[in-house]
């Protein structure tokens, strides 16, 4: 484009991220790189006043050696008429402030880009939307009454259990029937009996690894294999996984575009999606990680693909609608 963008990153304290592994970093770097002006929206400093949506920003510029700090420049409010983009790119969980943050975007009348289309992340659950896909997600239970957990772990005689708003494999247990420890893991999940747990038949293929499929608009922009060098059966990168290259198979590409319609539907851009073996685990909408390492393993630079899309689709807007979810990216 031939003039700059306004692109604000709603997201987690810059100080809390690792540049070397942080997936918006590198979504706001190539932004500057591309010319346009980045700013930094915090937690809270979303505000509704007389009828349009204003944000308390920082002007930032980020470095591009990711050993050197942000360069902070000034502090301003900026109204929904003043941007042009803005990246929801605070991490998991949903939490009441993450909630509030959607309805507020909602309110925004201007022709602004949201990415992902707050509503749609809204209803995106990122461990149970799946289950409407039953034919592409492993056996699985959502519950939190023991005889129901009891009565899948025998029959499926090995299990995952998992939180329904964790993230980075936090909370994910392996049990088998035989597992002294069955009972307490549940108990522990659910809080005796008071949250919801995930339960989901053990995926034999997972010791070859889970992959992160990156969709742009509903297409696979990259993948990665994640694969644990140890003992721990889970393959999350932030527990000690290590990315390696991969290929898509024809039933990864069958799940890609079964979902892409329900994606394209709820305006949900950017996703990643996990897979093993032959089956969708997770669908992530919230900020989907992973373009470092697939960055690395085939020598592209994917935040200036995806840089580039939303670029190419706002210099042929003639209207004040928004069209990220057409076929026309």
């Amino acid at each position: 484009m031939s003039s700059s963008l306004h692109i604000v990153f709603l997201m987690d304290p810059l100080d809390s991220i690792n540049k070397k592994k942080d997936s918006t970093y590198l979504l706001m770097r190539a932004s500057h790189e591309r010319g346009h002006i980045v700013y930094v929206l915090s937690k809270g400093k979303v505000i509704h006043r007389n009828g349009m949506v204003h944000f308390d920003v920082i002007q930032v510029i980020p470095p591009s050696d990711p050993s050197k700090p942000f360069v902070y420049k000034q502090r301003q409010r900026l109204s929904e008429k003043q941007i042009d983009v803005l990246f929801i790119r605070t991490d998991p969980p949903f939490d009441q402030d993450y909630l509030h943050h959607t309805w507020l975007l909602d309110l925004v009348k201007s022709p602004v880009y949201i990415i992902n289309r707050p509503s749609g992340i809204r209803t995106v659950n990122e461990k149970l939307w799946a289950l409407q896909f039953e034919s592409l997600i492993p056996p699985t239970l959502v519950t939190r009454y023991q005889q129901d957990y009891q009565d899948f772990l025998n029959e499926q005689e090995i299990v995952i259990l998992k939180p329904t708003n964790g993230f980075g494999g936090d909370r994910i247990f392996k049990v088998s029937k035989q597992d002294p420890n069955q009972d307490v893991i549940f108990d522990t999940l659910s809080l005796h009996g008071k949250h919801d747990v995930i339960i989901q038949d053990y995926v034999p293929e997972v010791s070859k690894g889970d992959k992160r499929v990156l969709l742009l608009n509903g297409n696979p922009l990259g993948a990665i294999c994640r694969k644990q060098t140890g003992d721990d059966h889970r393959h999350n990168l932030a527990v000690g996984a290590k990315p390696y290259p991969t290929t898509l198979t024809h039933q990864e590409l069958h799940i890609i575009a079964t979902l892409k319609p329900k994606l394209l539907e709820l305006g949900l851009f950017l996703v990643g999606i996990d897979i093993i073996g032959d089956y969708l685990i997770e669908v992530n909408v919230t900020s989907p990680t992973c373009i470092h390492e697939m960055n690395r393993a085939y020598q592209v630079r994917l935040e200036h693909q995806i840089l580039e899309k939303i670029e190419l689709n706002l210099s042929s807007i003639t209207s004040n609608t928004v069209v990220l979810d057409k076929e026309s990216l």
